[in-house]
């Protein structure tokens, strides 16, 4: 099964990425940046992100140049669905029009789903180009460096996505919060529902996700956490996700917290406790101040409530007794699931359900390989003897595979022998540490 790394900004509790070019997306999200990107837009990305659902925002650097960058193309492409956040200003870049032309045509040609949201503005005057856009689309027409064809792409497709079903958002008369809650929970039901096709390159993950679902016991009606022990490279956090996509739309409130070790060391567990019960509370002013305080809160105002959380690199048990001390602490039929690299620290937290973590069989591990390096499910003939090699090297290690398969691709013979050679002179090391070299 293939693992993926987590980015880590500041207090980032999912691997939700806002500027990786190639990966894979759940949500692109369009706006623009002068209406909406610290307010509403962050309020939804951040949503998404707890719900462990990837989506993929342009950060402020990106927009130097006039032309859309490549980076967002790819983006688009890789997405499975585009959020257009329609707002006053969104008109007035080019850069967001060229964005909105690349969507519909992603529409068109791949079936890209697109759900609008008008954000204090009338979906018809997006549709028709009339209110505040009628002044800024004669801006264009006049700018001597935009083709009129280029403009009547714009036009066409504000009207296309203009046309859609989606979120009407007015000042005053709607909370934005529940506004973001129904979004979030329509892209998860629906992402749940086609999680199947969604996993298709992750190798080896269907077996591994029913036996683990066989652990989550989902008929029952008891509160039970769930252990998801192995070495680093397993992908144990890429089976949490997958698992965790697919069950969701079960339950009342869910958390996807990543990177317990790394955020913990950097902000406190008592700011972790609070993003967890911002999210599975819905309240965005709600505040612990400290560990005690926020044991006390998530017991007291969580154990009505059937909640899935997902705490991530676990490491130390004081981590545990302070983010899901005890089954008590939430609503019947809410579940945990804990990844982490130390079986002691589960057995020590009295967790009865423990999924061990299991490598590829060397089939699975071939074709892992075989996807990264050539972009298909075996190896040409003339490097099938060099693949079994580097297979056998990584052990059956997703991670390994996934790396020395990415670092391979479009590499001649001669260079795929001198890096087997580079491997084969620190047979003692780990492989994971040696990887850090690619």
């Amino acid at each position: 099964m293939a693992s993926t790394s987590s980015e880590t900004p500041s207090l980032s509790l999912t691997s939700s990425s806002s500027s990786i070019p190639g990966s894979n997306y759940d949500v692109f999200l369009s706006f623009r940046g002068e209406d909406t990107r610290h307010s509403f837009t962050d309020h939804l990305y951040e949503a998404f992100r707890l719900r462990g659902i990837e989506a993929f925002r342009d950060s402020e650097k990106l927009q130097l140049g006039q032309e859309i960058a490549s980076e967002l193309i790819q983006a688009i492409e890789n997405s499975q669905y585009a959020i257009v956040v329609f707002s006053e200003k969104y008109a007035d870049s080019r850069w967001c029009l060229d964005e909105l032309a690349e969507i519909v045509e992603c529409k068109k040609n791949r079936g890209l789903e697109v759900v609008p949201i008008f954000y204090h503005v009338d979906p018809s005057h997006v549709r028709k180009q009339t209110g505040p856009f009628e002044k800024v689309f004669e801006k264009h027409q006049e700018n001597d460096s935009i083709d009129g064809e280029k403009i009547q792409k714009w036009k066409d497709a504000m009207r296309e996505v203009g046309n859609l079903s989606g979120e009407h958002l007015l000042p005053h008369q709607r909370s934005e919060a529940k506004c973001i809650k129904v979004i979030v929970k329509e892209i998860s039901n629906k992402l749940s529902n086609t999680f199947s096709a969604d996993t298709v390159g992750l190798v080896g993950i269907k077996t591994r996700v029913e036996k683990l679902k066989s652990h989550l016991a989902m008929e029952s009606n008891d509160v039970c956490i769930i252990g998801i022990w192995g070495t680093g490279g397993m992908g144990k956090t890429t089976l949490a996700r997958v698992v965790y996509g697919m069950i969701s739309n079960k339950f009342e409130a869910c958390c996807f917290i990543a990177n317990v070790r790394e955020e913990s060391g950097k902000c406190g567990l008592h700011k972790i406790q609070q993003i967890l019960l911002r999210e599975l509370l819905n309240d965005r002013d709600l505040k612990v101040h400290n560990d005690h305080n926020g044991v006390l809160m998530i017991k007291s105002r969580l154990h009505n409530k059937k909640i899935l959380l997902v705490l991530d690199d676990v490491t130390e048990l004081d981590q545990l007794k302070k983010l899901a001390g005890e089954n008590c602490w939430f609503g019947s039929g809410s579940r945990v699931m804990i990844t982490t690299r130390d079986k002691h620290l589960l057995v020590s937290h009295e967790v009865k359900e423990i999924y061990e973590a299991e490598v590829l069989n060397h089939e699975e591990a071939l074709q892992l390989f075989s996807l990264k390096a050539f972009e298909m499910d075996h190896p040409p003939e003339d490097y099938g003897k060099l693949s079994q090699a580097f297979v056998d090297y990584c052990k059956g290690l997703p991670l390994a595979l996934e790396v020395l398969g990415s670092f391979l691709f479009k590499k001649s013979i001669d260079e795929w022998k001198s890096e087997l050679d580079r491997l084969n002179e620190f047979p003692e090391r780990r492989i994971l540490d040696v990887l850090q070299k690619f």
